[in-house]
């Protein structure tokens, strides 16, 4: 027998999103929230001590482990595609670099008609949760869920570069989050005392005593119930039984990119020839639902040095680890503080860019993917990835079985500006290690290989070394109704559907010019603002 629960809202997905919807949606006590969550509870040990990524990524019990298809513009490779897979979401297993992307990304949506989301009406959001090391100023907020500081180390090597990326012609800055993140610096990120601060941990956690707060783990949504045009509820499937959640008020996806256009589609919204191949009943046509995917493609060129320390050398002395671990347990200091990286820049590619088009995010380190030990030799590596990609993907269903993931097309490097940029970002990385601040360390081109040369020779470098850096978003975008591709409203509401919302990446029209998980949790204080608000006015 199908047991059957109704509240207020639901809420499908405990990620970076979701924490903060349930946070504000219980605070009223008159309000009855239930939070699904398809993973587990954040209660390993790596979810919180920073160097964590390095064993999440890529676990079952961590990560989703999707993956794309093969890419024809990364040489049919197929990509390795986590997500988060547990309280906090990806904000458990991400970078934890705080980045609020460019004054001219926000407004660029409020110029296409989506009125509210322009940068002065989204920063005073993101000022709002914010509890900056920096303290209250003109920029930044202070007392609020969502923690920043300041990274609890540096490199000789990481030093180095910065400097050279000065002598390259690259300003000095101390903040990226200011609407203009042009500049080099080191990132600011999502720790306290240096353990991870994820949404879970800041926004979720101190709402868990409230009695009208329902927080159901390894419930995993495998459709929204609908009455006609209406949706009235999510199935779940929960500990091999399924179970009925219905919402008296609204129904909200917080899956992130990836999730929450299948469980739509799954549910008969979509396009609806794609959906009756897969003998689906339409409930409504929506052709944008999976479209409009948006990546940051990131190129790792890699350069071998001498006569400075790196990661890589210190991960293969078992003294040095033991000393890593010993000085964490001590002082909440060093290595295991890192995120994967640690000093970042924005920068033009060709001056035909009016706004920073890239972003930079060194490394102490150097491997061939993530899950594999560093090289055995001193390296760093010179990140580089492309803030606004002209290639869009899609995510699309596999199979009417809601535990087999969808199909992830990125579509990468498959427009021409996207490989001329490419092309400009590795001739801009040899040209800020061409500067003496790096050339005493003596850095030889590992990869791609300093023997490309031509524009040809370098895009087939950036098609070898071409991967994501896990920033999807874009596939339920916001859009006026007069777009045929538009999937959600100004107010995230599903167009012609009453009852649902997405309020996660996924609403994003372009993606934002920098990392995203930090502008996903403004998303999602202003989308809980307007549910409240046109709650308020039924």
């Amino acid at each position: 027998m199908t047991e059957i629960v109704t509240t207020d809202y639901v809420i499908v997905g405990a990620g970076s999103a979701g924490c903060v919807l349930a946070n504000r949606l219980s605070a009223n006590e008159s309000h009855s929230v239930c939070l699904l969550e398809a993973g587990g509870k954040d209660n390993w040990i790596w979810f919180h001590i920073p160097v964590g990524y390095l064993f999440a990524i890529g676990n079952p019990r961590a990560d989703w482990m999707y993956q794309t298809e093969a890419e024809p513009g990364l040489n049919n490779r197929v990509l390795n595609y986590p997500r988060g897979k547990v309280l906090g979401g990806s904000s458990a297993i991400n970078a934890m670099i705080y980045m609020r992307g460019q004054r001219e990304d926000y407004d660029g949506w409020r110029q296409i008609g989506l009125d509210g989301w322009g940068w002065d009406d989204v920063r005073p959001i993101f000022r709002q949760h914010v509890d900056h090391y920096l303290g209250e100023g003109e920029h930044h907020g202070a007392g609020g869920e969502w923690r920043v500081e300041a990274p609890r180390m540096r490199w000789d090597i990481l030093d180095a570069f910065r400097d050279a990326a000065v002598e390259a012609g690259l300003p000095r800055t101390d903040d990226f989050n200011t609407g203009s993140n042009e500049g080099v610096a080191y990132f600011h990120v999502n720790q306290k005392s240096g353990r991870r601060w994820s949404s879970a941990r800041g926004f979720l956690k101190p709402a868990l005593s409230r009695p009208n707060l329902k927080v159901e783990t390894h419930a995993h949504a495998t459709r929204i119930l609908m009455d006609g045009k209406r949706a009235i509820g999510v199935e779940v499937r929960q500990n091999g039984a399924i179970r009925r959640i219905m919402a008296r008020r609204e129904v909200i996806l917080s899956a992130g990119a990836v999730a929450s256009p299948q469980l739509l589609q799954l549910s008969g919204l979509g396009d609806g020839a794609q959906l009756r191949e897969h003998g689906i009943d339409v409930a409504h046509h929506l052709p944008g639902i999976g479209q409009n995917l948006q990546d940051h493609l990131q190129l790792r060129p890699i350069y071998s040095v001498s006569g400075v320390r790196t990661l890589n050398e210190e991960f293969r002395s078992l003294p040095r680890k033991a000393h890593m671990a010993l000085e964490y347990l001590l002082f909440r200091r060093g290595p295991l503080t890192m995120a994967p990286s640690q000093l970042g820049a924005f920068a033009r590619s060709s001056p035909r860019y009016a706004t920073p088009n890239l972003q930079f995010h060194i490394q102490p380190l150097s491997l061939d993917k993530f899950g594999e030990d560093p090289h055995t030799f001193p390296a760093f590596t010179a990140s580089v990835c492309n803030l606004r990609p002209t290639s869009r993907g899609s995510v699309s269903l596999r199979s009417l079985d809601p535990a087999i993931p969808p199909s992830i097309r990125l579509n990468a490097l498959t427009t021409s500006e996207d490989q001329a940029v490419a092309v400009e970002s590795l001739r801009l990385v040899r040209r800020i290690v061409a500067m003496p601040s790096l050339q005493k360390y003596d850095p030889t081109e590992y990869k791609p290989g300093a023997a490309l040369e031509t524009d040809a020779e370098l895009l087939e470098g950036a098609r070898a070394i071409g991967t994501t850096i896990f920033h999807p978003v874009g596939t339920a975008k916001m859009g006026l109704a007069s777009d045929p591709m538009a999937v959600t409203d100004a107010r995230l509401r599903v167009h012609g559907v009453s009852g649902l919302r997405v309020v996660d990446a996924s609403i994003m029209p372009a993606i934002t010019s920098g990392n995203t998980n930090s502008p996903t949790l403004m998303i999602a204080e202003k989308g809980a603002a307007m549910i409240l608000e046109d709650q308020r006015s039924v």
